[in-house]
């Protein structure tokens, strides 16, 4: 007899045509049955599940207060949510998006880098800033990013929370579980918004890309792996990559 497979909650709600926050609240209120695999780690079964609900009078469906009537969340909804330990939030084109907190080897190249441009800056913008997330980047009502790394110029500053400036620069920082989200809905949020700068890293690759606004859309500028990135709008900006991605010995 053939084994079923489990399911995460993202397949489970594609299936059942609701948000993955449905599939959340159902899994808390002990609505659906699951197979918990580890702290907050939820597998399903989708013929059980189908199965529990159809028992039920309620079919499963979105209910109004957790999505509005236009399908899409604001900002509003967003600020809503609570904060849940190993994970956070994003909200790109009114879709709320859920990923686990960073590794410390993704960590320590976001320190690197914020080193790097904050040493930069101080010498041709002292009064631009350089953050790390997280920190809520408001570009409209639909769409609320937390970049790895983002430079806000001197005459764009930090103002109100969440940030409403729109940054000269912003950097990603790539995991397994973000790199669609990275290389194409988060690259077209920037790019709509006209952020003139986008640099994706790559740390199992070893890559940097260095995307700049060209005529409403990013042309890749740089793609650097190994020797010393540099940027031709960046003047004076220069590190050693193989140094930039370096591992401790102990790691391998």
């Amino acid at each position: 007899m053939p084994r079923k497979r489990l399911i995460s909650a993202q397949e489970l709600a594609d299936i059942l045509s609701l948000s993955v926050d449905t599939i959340w609240r159902y899994t808390r209120e002990k609505r659906i049955p699951y197979i918990e695999l580890g702290p907050r780690q939820y597998r399903y079964l989708a013929e059980d599940v189908l199965r529990a609900l159809n028992q039920g009078t309620d079919v499963a469906r979105e209910e109004t207060p957790n999505y509005p009537p236009a399908g899409k969340y604001t900002y509003e909804d967003y600020a809503k949510l609570q904060e849940e330990t190993g994970f956070y939030y994003e909200l790109i084109d009114g879709d709320i998006l859920r990923d686990h907190t960073p590794t410390f080897h993704h960590q320590r190249l976001s320190r690197r880098l914020q080193r790097i441009l904050e040493e930069y800056f101080a010498k041709v913008d002292p009064r631009g800033e350089v953050f790390d997330a997280p920190l809520d980047v408001y570009f409209d009502k639909y769409t609320v990013l937390q970049p790895d790394l983002l430079y806000l110029p001197g005459d764009r500053p930090a103002k109100n929370n969440p940030v409403d400036s729109l940054p000269e620069l912003v950097v990603e920082i790539l995991s397994p579980s973000s790199v669609r989200r990275d290389r194409v809905a988060k690259l077209n949020c920037y790019q709509r918004a006209r952020v003139p700068h986008y640099w994706i890293v790559d740390p199992d690759n070893c890559i940097i890309e260095a995307y700049e606004l060209r005529d409403q859309h990013y042309v890749s500028m740089v793609r650097c792996f190994d020797g010393t990135f540099v940027h031709p709008s960046f003047p004076g900006l220069s590190f050693d990559v193989s140094a930039f991605f370096a591992r401790p010995p102990e790691e391998g």
